[in-house]
């Protein structure tokens, strides 16, 4: 069975810029903030941060977002807590820390 070529030149993204247009809207497109609801926020270390966008990817809510300084800041506004961008963080640079400590 012929199988087509596999081509190894995929580079990911290195910036918010180069990923493709998708359904991701950036933080405001809600109507009213939910973080009155959370019960654990995210936390981005930046020294652990490798910048790979993965949180910025998998995030439901669209709050994670480049910052000024170069690294990733969160819209705690919007933010429910879900904890999908500290499973999927492969240098652990995201924990979830209990709300209001």
């Amino acid at each position: 069975m012929n199988h087509p070529i596999r081509q190894n030149s995929f580079k990911p993204p290195k910036d918010l810029a180069e990923y493709p247009v998708g359904t991701a809207f950036p933080s405001g497109h809600l109507v009213e903030t939910n973080a009155s609801w959370r019960s654990h926020r995210p936390i981005i270390d930046a020294l652990r941060c490798s910048k790979c966008l993965i949180c910025w990817l998998l995030c439901p809510d669209g709050v994670i977002h480049s910052s000024k300084q170069g690294g990733l800041e969160i819209d705690y506004d919007y933010c429910k807590g879900c904890g999908i961008c500290a499973r999927e963080c492969r240098q652990k640079a995201v924990t979830m820390e209990k709300e209001g400590l």
